[in-house]
């Protein structure tokens, strides 16, 4: 399984993306930040609303040269027969990753063996492949769109500003931290 700090292993599969299923590589990205957005499966109930407003927010992910790439098990034959028939996910412009035979969801340690479906699961990658944070968390329990930003934003931030880090609640053009300077005269 990934984890935070070490480089990901690249992984091919089909993405319905654009209209028509191509194939897609984790290296396609190479040199952008990377969100990998894991749900549990198309046509259920909170996945569109995560979705919806994941693809809503997809410029401001752009902008911080950060692509959206969603995952579940479904074939990409199932991401298109959704895409086709929901008005939420019509909205999707970021590739929709086919995982039918579970292999991405393990190597992220987000397989539900016994149902054969994903936990929602958010990593962020940095442009050369580190996985810089991972949450992983029960389905029941939808995604903030603007708080993956948020967090994309801030580990950018870091990479950009050496021996800066961001505080609880950082925005961009927030005050950050310079650990063991801003510590002088406070104990």
């Amino acid at each position: 399984m990934v984890q935070v700090g070490h480089k990901v292993e690249d992984f091919e599969t089909k993405a319905y993306y654009q209209n028509d299923v191509k194939p897609l590589k984790l290296s396609d990205y190479k040199g952008k930040w990377v969100v990998m957005f894991f749900y549990p499966a198309d046509f259920t109930f909170i996945c569109p609303t995560e979705l919806e407003e994941a693809a809503q927010m997809h410029a401001e992910f752009q902008k911080a040269n950060a692509e959206i790439l969603s995952v579940s098990t479904d074939t990409v034959f199932v991401h298109k027969a959704w895409h086709d028939v929901s008005p939420a996910i019509k909205k999707i412009n970021f590739p929709m990753l086919a995982d039918p035979s579970g292999k991405i969801c393990r190597q992220f340690g987000t397989l539900i063996e016994a149902e054969g479906l994903s936990l929602r699961g958010t990593f962020i990658i940095d442009p050369d492949g580190v996985l810089k944070a991972a949450d992983i968390h029960d389905n029941s329990i939808g995604r903030s769109s603007a708080e993956i930003l948020r967090r994309v934003q801030a580990a950018k931030f870091v990479r950009e500003n050496k021996g800066e880090v961001c505080p609880a609640g950082w925005k961009p053009g927030g005050k950050t931290l310079k650990p063991g300077l801003d510590l002088v005269g406070k104990i």
